[in-house]
């Protein structure tokens, strides 16, 4: 993939547009469709262009909607928008974003994923990092449960790194639990020839890592791939956004893939919005005496098909592998191309529970690293956590 185009004209005032007062993506959708961004932020500091009070409020002659906010929280007032807007410069801010790596895209540009244009309800704006052009390739989300079991990690590791070796772009919230091991899985396949880089809609901007524990993990993804978001830059998550981000991801993809899920969650939000859309979705089948899998079998029993390993999902895409694959999805073992330091603290964990001070003297490492690395271990599923030490799930 090439390097990240620059923003198009009018980056710094779609972006500005973003952040004011309850502007929703319906309302920016529709202010952006209507005028270019430059017009549209004169017109909001001059007054000419206001927030209505309400549905078909007087307040703006162009009668916009603004009713649906995005599903942020109530406020007790709507704070006009021409105060705010005089008091930004829109260039000098974004030159300040732009130096950071961030870009932005809206419905129209060359850089606006083509999935989302005719989206029931796409975002306004969408800021990101790294390089959008691997969602041209075929997409598939591994969405699931931050309360994985060792299993599911285990799965949603092997899928991603499958799915990614054969050329199709993993989409994923960066939440931990499934969506971490889905995208470790996908970054692992990242030297393979052909292979595809994997992306991560957040919640919260997209340089503001949500969780905190996965701060190197997005990196990577950046890296690698590209992590979006429709917050403004500088935001933290809030709890309504993660639902309006989920829709993001279902309008991405062309399958939804669940691994596990809770009887409630995020993951079954996501999967109602590709349903919604005409996106496949599957599901990986869990135990059926699991918490982990309460609803994700639910989902199962409901409807959608079952996923064993990244081969179903490709039949289901009707895709084929290339001739260098042998007509097969990769089938490496999870411990091939694990780093010296992985190997030496793989070996520190017995097949019998074992203290992480044990491994800790075994590997020879500080505690913060040896953790972060049974971290990757366990995404991979070549160890478990339990409340008595860590123990070895595999054989390498």
């Amino acid at each position: 993939m090439s390097e990240p185009v620059e923003d198009p004209p009018g980056a710094a005032f779609a972006a500005a547009l973003a952040g004011l007062p309850g502007m929703g993506p319906a309302t920016l959708v529709g202010i952006l469709r209507r005028w270019a961004p430059e017009e549209a932020w004169a017109g909001v500091c001059d007054g000419s262009l206001r927030r209505p009070e309400g549905r078909g409020g007087s307040g703006a002659p162009e009668q916009l909607d603004l009713s649906d906010d995005g599903g942020g929280p109530p406020r007790r007032s709507k704070p006009g928008w021409r105060d705010p807007a005089r008091r930004l410069d829109p260039p000098g801010w974004w030159a300040r974003m732009a130096s950071q790596g961030i870009r932005v895209t809206w419905p129209g540009q060359p850089t606006y994923p083509r999935a989302l244009e005719a989206d029931p309800q796409p975002p306004g704006v969408l800021f990101w990092r790294g390089s959008l052009e691997w969602l041209q390739l075929p997409c598939v989300a591994l969405v699931g449960t931050r309360r994985a079991s060792p299993d599911g990690r285990a799965v949603a590791f092997e899928i991603g790194r499958d799915l990614a070796a054969a050329g199709v772009c993993v989409v994923s919230g960066l939440a931990l639990g499934i969506d971490a091991a889905a995208h470790l899985g996908a970054l692992g396949a990242r030297d393979r020839a052909g292979s595809a880089g994997p992306v991560g809609v957040a919640a919260s901007a997209v340089d503001v890592p949500y969780p905190r524990r996965n701060a190197g993990l997005w990196q990577r993804v950046v890296g690698a791939g590209a992590v979006l978001s429709e917050n403004l830059p500088g935001r933290p998550a809030q709890a309504w956004r993660f639902p309006s981000r989920n829709r993001v991801i279902a309008g991405l993809v062309q399958m939804v893939v669940v691994v596990e899920s809770h009887a409630t969650g995020g993951s079954l939000i996501t999967a109602e919005a590709a349903i919604a859309r005409g996106v496949d979705v599957r599901v990986v089948p869990g135990p059926v005496h699991s918490p982990a899998s309460v609803g994700s079998n639910q989902l199962l029993y409901d409807g959608p098909g079952p996923v064993r390993n990244a081969q179903d999902v490709l039949d289901g895409l009707g895709l084929f592998l290339s001739p260098a694959n042998d007509g097969a999805a990769p089938s490496t073992s999870p411990s091939d191309n694990l780093g010296a330091e992985a190997r030496t603290v793989l070996e520190a964990v017995g097949w019998r529970p074992t203290s992480l001070n044990q491994i800790v003297e075994r590997a020879g490492l500080t505690a913060a690293r040896t953790m972060a690395v049974l971290d990757e271990l366990e995404a991979r599923g070549l160890v478990g956590c339990h409340h008595d030490g860590w123990v070895r799930r595999r054989s390498s």
